[in-house]
């Protein structure tokens, strides 16, 4: 019997994480919309070792992440004293506009209870919409069921439970609200990045059949992005792409309904962690940068204050 963690096998948030559609697209969909929160995008780009290395700064949050959701409570407080020691030291201010509501001096700080809130907010919506597309729809009691998960998830990063709403209709009742507002801005750099995590810039052709797969990777992220986010993006998403988006998302979505017809090779890889496939992604990066070539051409791998000497 393996060593239970802070989420129980019949939990919502492991019954849902642990399906390798949601694991292996939610973080990339939640990276995409939450760089429009000039706050959340600048914060972790000012303050990461990995702007060189950002698919391996988006592996290494998916397997901090899967051990608190999947692990033991020894695995997950590892992550968790780790995450901590981390975000201790992001703390500081827009250097620049980021749009009206975001003047340059705006300050932040990876402790602030409301954009713990955000990070959590970005992240759960991601895994929901990920799961009604790639999985099944989830009934109102599941649905609540996630978003109390994943507000003790947040909790055990520091998020105090206040800071969250209370149920889940009235959280999505304020970040609906929140993607229709005003506040959302994307930098140049935020939206560079973004067009990249989300395929909508490819730097260097891949060979068959890894092209095939992370062009479907990228249809499924492009297309559950919520219309306004495509927009700012200014990705093009027309009836050829939303039938081949809609008819992928059925086929992954049928292997997980009626399991029989799917060849038993196949079927395990419908569940379990995704920490082998981010390993993968780490190593391609890594090979990328020791023969010289950026993984997102274009992205300076200075911070604001390097490249803007005093």
């Amino acid at each position: 019997m393996s060593e239970p963690g802070y989420f129980a096998d019949t939990s919502m948030a492991r019954r849902v994480m642990s399906k390798r559609a949601v694991g292996l697209t939610y973080g990339q969909r939640a990276l995409v919309i939450g760089a429009v929160h000039p706050l959340l995008y600048v914060g972790t780009a000012e303050n990461t070792q990995h702007r060189m290395t950002p698919y391996t700064r988006l592996a290494l949050t998916g397997k901090l992440f899967e051990s608190v959701f999947l692990g033991s409570k020894d695995e997950a407080d590892r992550a968790l004293t780790f995450t901590r020691k981390k975000h201790a030291k992001v703390v500081g201010a827009l250097p620049e506009d980021a749009g009206p509501h975001h003047p340059a001096g705006t300050g932040y700080s990876a402790l602030d209870p409301h954009l713990m809130f955000m990070t959590m907010a970005f992240t759960f919506d991601s895994a929901e919409v990920m799961y009604d597309l790639l999985v099944r729809a989830m009934t109102d009691g599941e649905r609540e069921g996630l978003y109390q998960d994943y507000v003790r998830w947040a909790e055990l990063f520091g998020m105090p439970a206040a800071a969250a709403p209370a149920s889940y209709p009235e959280f999505r009742e304020y970040f609906d609200d929140y993607l229709a507002s005003e506040e959302l801005f994307l930098t140049d750099e935020a939206r560079l990045v973004g067009s990249y995590l989300a395929g909508q810039r490819v730097p260097y052709r891949q060979r068959m059949p890894l092209q095939q797969v992370t062009s479907a990777f990228f249809l499924l992220v492009q297309g559950s992005l919520p219309p306004r986010i495509r927009d700012m993006y200014g990705m093009r998403w027309g009836v050829g792409e939303q039938l081949a988006y809609r008819t992928l998302a059925q086929g992954i979505r049928t292997a997980h309904l009626a399991p029989p017809l799917v060849p038993p090779m196949l079927r395990g890889a419908l569940a379990g962690p995704s920490a082998p496939v981010y390993t993968l992604v780490s190593r391609r990066e890594h090979a990328l940068v020791r023969t010289g070539r950026p993984s997102m051409p274009g992205v300076d791998p200075r911070n604001w204050a390097a490249r803007n000497p005093a």
